[in-house]
């Protein structure tokens, strides 16, 4: 038995932060699946961009929708959906199995549109449609414009994966945008519930923070911050408000931790993995971190429901350490956007360098 299924016993859904054609047709994602209890996955540009770089199997596809007069955009959709829609039917018996609440696939929309909530939500609502699987997330980052996305696509009945949240400020946005989507639609007579996720990062906190900073704060912000998101997570949906939407046929927006794999090489492989065990959420992690747990992560227990004092008491430190805690989160969130823009035209331009030397070959 892998050590995986410590995390499946305790309710916390382990997803693939990472997908391939490779993973899909050589039987490794169902061997995941069966043997170490992956129930998802999820993708974005950067992981394209090492897909499509790191073998030939795309070749073919990118030629030939190039040759159709498919631009870099719609070829790279094209070659995700491709991947994706045979990933979600690989997680379907999954999704039916929870009632909707687990066995989801995503797809990112093009970060270029982060800031454009009515374009965001046309793409949103045009990916679910073209994907064609009710188990297809569309990412949609957590930003100001994003957030009206957010509610207008939940509305709409589309899945949603919010990503690029940091702190419990920004997962509260998120999840206030959801919960208005679900209430508008009890409100509607709509079914009350379409799911989501809600994303935040967590190594990137550690891995920006200045070099001087005491030495016991090592490696201790980003679980810290997600320990506070957690709570508020918690919190929300225990409250009066969520209760009475349960009450209509609803399910909250689940909390999800991303950025888990270990950024120091000096740090356990599965530190963030093991700081983060917690029931009803979802830790999506990099392939070598999956495997590393399975080999080696040890369950020492889980986060607590209620204020953690000395938690509060950690993050003060880094307060006091200088760190704006506040300001920091909201330089991550625009950081990510911009680090997604890079990989999108890096991946745009990547599609274009293999049309090329594909038409070359010939």
């Amino acid at each position: 038995m892998y050590r995986t299924a410590q995390l499946s016993r305790i309710g916390q859904s382990i997803w693939l932060d990472n997908v391939t054609r490779d993973l899909l047709t050589s039987g490794t994602l169902e061997r995941y699946i069966a043997d170490l209890g992956v129930t998802g996955l999820t993708s974005n540009p950067s992981i394209y961009n090492k897909a499509i770089g790191g073998t030939a199997a795309y070749d073919e596809p990118i030629e030939r929708l190039r040759a159709a007069g498919a631009d870099g955009g719609t070829t790279f959709f094209e070659l995700a959906l491709d991947d994706l829609g045979p990933a979600a039917d690989m997680f379907a018996p999954i999704h039916r199995r929870t009632g909707g609440v687990d066995g989801f696939v995503s797809l990112e929309v093009s970060p270029l549109l982060a800031h454009d909530a009515e374009a965001t939500l046309r793409e949103a609502r045009r990916l679910h449609a073209k994907g064609g699987r009710p188990n297809l997330f569309i990412k949609i980052p957590g930003t100001k414009a994003g957030l009206r996305a957010i509610e207008e696509s939940v509305f709409a009945g589309v899945p949603v994966n919010v990503t690029l949240l940091f702190s419990a400020g920004q997962y509260l946005a998120a999840a206030e945008a959801y919960t208005r989507a679900i209430e508008r639609r009890v409100e509607a007579g709509l079914d009350p519930y379409v799911g989501s996720v809600a994303s935040v990062f967590v190594s990137r906190w550690d891995a920006g923070l200045p070099a001087d900073l005491p030495a016991d704060l090592h490696m201790k912000l980003g679980a810290a911050t997600a320990r506070k998101t957690f709570e508020a997570y918690r919190a929300l949906i225990e409250s009066d408000r969520w209760q009475r939407l349960l009450n209509e046929g609803a399910r909250p927006q689940r909390l999800l931790w991303a950025s888990t794999g270990t950024k120091d090489p000096n740090a356990s492989d599965v530190y963030y993995i093991e700081a983060l065990v917690a029931p009803f959420t979802v830790n999506t992690m990099p392939e070598e971190t999956l495997l590393a747990f399975a080999d080696h992560g040890t369950v020492r227990g889980t986060l607590g429901a209620g204020p953690d004092p000395d938690n509060d008491a950690l993050l003060a430190r880094f307060e006091a350490a200088g760190v704006d805690l506040a300001d920091f989160a909201r330089r991550l969130q625009e950081g990510g956007v911009e680090s997604f823009v890079r990989a999108w035209w890096a991946l745009l331009g990547l599609i274009d360098q293999k049309a090329a030397a594909v038409s070359k070959s010939r």
